[in-house]
């Protein structure tokens, strides 16, 4: 189990009846809070040392807090009904939003690739570097990056510059 430089503090401030903390010593000048720190860090990196330090938290991180604080609440003096809905609704509000942008990801995904296949037998310009290809579309492929088979090379989608109407359908218009 990690442990946080505040949960090591809130083990030493016990709480009475009335949920106030109770100070057993003063407390912690910077410094000595600097060297708690120091030494969770370094306790928590020999746990896991593959871990690589995030700056956004996650669901997961999200959950490991809200356990954390319900099992180190005080039994006599449980977290309120209004703070536990908010929390929830928080977490429920990240999930919903983590959803979305996978559910966005994979739209996107989809309207490149229906995009990409709408340019099949057509006449295109990719740009390749600092050079303008000119061909038709003979294949495309999906997934995530689709790509198309322009005079026998797969360029990136992503790449093409321009889709030019069929001869016949440019005399219609």
């Amino acid at each position: 189990m990690e442990v946080s430089s505040t949960n090591a503090t809130m083990l030493r401030h016990p709480v009475d009846e009335n949920g106030n903390r109770q100070m057993l010593r003063p407390p912690l000048s910077a410094e000595e809070q600097r060297e708690i720190e120091k030494l969770v860090n370094d306790h928590n990196r020999g746990l896991n040392p593959d871990r690589k330090v995030q700056q956004n938290l996650g669901k997961d991180d999200f959950l490991k807090i809200l356990i954390t604080q319900l099992s180190y609440q005080d039994p006599t003096a449980p977290m309120e009904d209004k703070q536990f809905i908010a929390q929830m609704a928080q977490f429920s509000t990240l999930e919903q939003m983590t959803g979305m942008a996978q559910d966005f990801s994979k739209l996107t995904s989809m309207l490149m690739g229906n995009e990409a296949s709408g340019a099949l037998g057509k006449n295109v310009e990719i740009l390749e570097g600092e050079n303008v290809v000119q061909g038709i579309v003979q294949a495309v492929t999906r997934g995530g990056t689709p790509q198309v088979l322009v005079n026998g090379n797969f360029y990136n989608w992503d790449s093409v510059l321009k889709v030019f109407a069929e001869e016949k359908e440019r005399v219609a218009l």
